[in-house]
């Protein structure tokens, strides 16, 4: 299994609605690293480590929340961090 790394840039109904601690709660439950946090412009920014299959997941679980609504999702891939640990809200 290759890991990647993504930066994403998410919109839609993401702030005020759980979004990162939902994603904190998956990504975390997944084994999966990184961050998540708010943008000035109401979307959610995050970098997130695993598989590409780990993170579509995650990102599907997320989106089921109750109040969440994913509208888009910018994805870029960058460079692995080597001694991250667990995923964290900034």
């Amino acid at each position: 299994m290759n890991k990647i790394r993504q930066h994403m840039k998410i919109s839609g109904c993401v702030q005020g609605v759980g979004f990162r601690y939902r994603a904190k709660y998956v990504a975390n439950s997944m084994g999966l690293t990184g961050w998540v946090k708010n943008e000035w412009d109401g979307t959610v920014e995050m970098e997130v480590q695993g598989t590409i299959e780990q993170l579509n997941r995650m990102l599907t679980v997320i989106n089921q929340g109750t109040y969440i609504q994913i509208d888009d999702i910018k994805r870029r891939e960058i460079p692995c961090e080597e001694h991250e640990n667990g995923f964290h809200v900034r």
